[in-house]
């Protein structure tokens, strides 16, 4: 497992500010807007840092980052700014936000992981001939392509292959046949005869 240090510094750097919105005490002033869009972009842009920081396979990393940024964060940060008496009060709806921002940013993120392992694979193992301009792997202009197979027209049947076939045809080569077993009914009355004069 490898950290990637410039997406780890990210996610600390966001981590900061958004805890240090949304943890201290509300000087901002109000004029009536809603902080859901806020508290979305914030976790979508956590969930998508934190995606990128640790590189093992695909479903480690959503688990981790499920478990980490849409379940702790999304729903610790709330709670404890709601604990804290800094002047702010819990809000379902900034837990509803968080909570999609980060689920968004964590499909976004995992089809892309998903996309860019495919085409490494594809790139590893698999090379258009040079010239070629349709690729038949992915069935472009696979017309007119054998297959490898017979077709049942071509397969000769039994009749065909007791006409083809030669009794007096070796069924197999010289240089295979073993040499311990004799051939012939000489040989065979050969190697009797010198076993009775033994």
């Amino acid at each position: 497992m490898r950290i990637r240090k410039p997406f780890a510094a990210a996610f600390v750097v966001l981590l900061f500010i958004a805890a240090s919105l949304g943890l201290a005490p509300n000087r901002l002033p109000q004029y009536k807007q809603s902080d859901k869009v806020l508290h979305f972009v914030t976790f979508f842009l956590i969930t998508l840092c934190f995606y990128w920081i640790i590189e093992t396979n695909r479903r480690r990393v959503i688990h981790f980052t499920l478990v980490a940024c849409t379940v702790a964060l999304s729903i610790g940060s709330e709670i404890v700014q709601g604990l804290l008496p800094n002047g702010r009060e819990f809000d379902p709806y900034d837990i509803l936000a968080n909570v999609v921002g980060s689920l968004l940013a964590l499909l976004a993120c995992s089809w892309y992981h998903k996309r860019m392992l495919e085409r490494r694979r594809a790139a590893r193992n698999y090379q258009m001939v040079p010239g070629e301009d349709q690729d038949i792997e992915l069935g472009e202009s696979a017309t007119d392509q054998e297959t490898g197979v017979m077709s049942s027209s071509e397969l000769p049947n039994v009749t065909e292959e007791l006409d083809n076939w030669d009794e007096n045809a070796d069924d197999w080569d010289d240089d295979q046949m073993p040499e311990s077993t004799p051939t012939t009914k000489a040989g065979q009355e050969g190697s009797i005869a010198e076993k009775r004069s033994d």
